[in-house]
Order: C-alpha cells, then structure tokens, then sequence
C-alpha cells in the first residue's frame, strides 16, 4: 500500500478508474457532437440557449478536465467524432428535424445517465480528486436537470404519468 499516500493526484489510478474515464471521457466527446445536431435542429430559443449554455459550460469543461487527468497519467485518448457546422433549422426538412420537446427528452435522459455514471465512478474510485472531480460533475449535471425541466415546464412539454386517485 506504499503507492497510497496524502497526494491523491500521485497515486496511480487502478484499472477500474482508468476504464471508467477513459469511457466517460469518449462518451463526452460523442455528446459533445450530439448537443452541436441538437442545436442546430431546435427553433424555441429558450431551448436552445439552454443547449449553448450546457454544451461550453458543463460537457467542454468536463472533456477537459478527464482528457487532462488521462493526458497526465499517460493513458491513451479516445477517439472523438468530428464537429458539426452550424445550419439553420429552416434548412433541415422537416420531416428528418427532431422537434423540440424531444430534444428536450433526449437532453433529460442524457443529464439523468450522466448523473448515474458519475455516482458510479465516485463509488469505485479510490482517489479524492476522480471522486470530488465526479461529485462535482453530478451536480452540475443536476441543476441543469432542474433548468431543463423549467424550461420543459413552461414550453407545456412535460407528459407526466397517469395520477392514480381512490
């Protein structure tokens, strides 16, 4: 246990920790892509300045930091798909568009699957940084939940479950 001390960022990562990044890290980079097509195919500004928001402030910060930490202990990068150019939504068919309130679904999943990855590597990590890194992202990931679902709220888009009264 001599590899263990006081400096979590010198202790090396086990390979549960290294699997775990490194597939978080290009599932990040591939949400990256995925919120770039979303942005394009929304037309509610509210939903998409709330995509902007998510994807410079909270998914580019989070591939930062993991392919910094990977970068630093010399483990190979994923591949990341390319990027997408922007288009104007009017130029995408209608019948191929996604509409918005399934934009906001497919954002909602997204945020609730990250939140349960990042409760995953924080309860194998043995390093006090991956698991203040990951406690970090998890909330982040959760106020964003919260605006998504304002926003989902007032555009009229929540379905809710069917209310069971005697």
């Amino acid at each position: 246990m001599g590899v263990l001390n006081n400096k979590a960022s010198e202790e090396p990562l086990h390979s549960g920790e290294v699997f775990n990044l490194w597939s978080y890290l290009y599932s990040t980079k591939g949400t990256l892509v995925t919120l770039q097509v979303l942005i394009n195919h929304t037309g509610e500004q509210d939903l998409k300045v709330f995509l902007e928001d998510l994807l410079e402030n909270s998914f580019t910060q989070e591939e930062q930091q993991v392919e910094a930490l990977l970068k630093e202990t010399g483990i190979r990068l994923p591949p990341a798909p390319p990027d997408r150019p922007n288009v104007e939504v009017q130029d995408i068919p209608a019948g191929a568009r996604f509409n918005d309130s399934e934009i906001a679904v497919l954002m909602q999943k997204e945020l609730m699957t990250g939140r349960l990855l990042c409760s995953y590597i924080i309860g194998i990590a043995i390093r006090e940084d991956l698991r203040t890194m990951f406690s970090e992202f998890s909330t982040q990931k959760e106020e964003y939940e919260l605006k998504l679902l304002k926003v989902m709220k007032e555009k009229g888009w929540v379905v809710s479950p069917p209310i069971n009264i005697k």
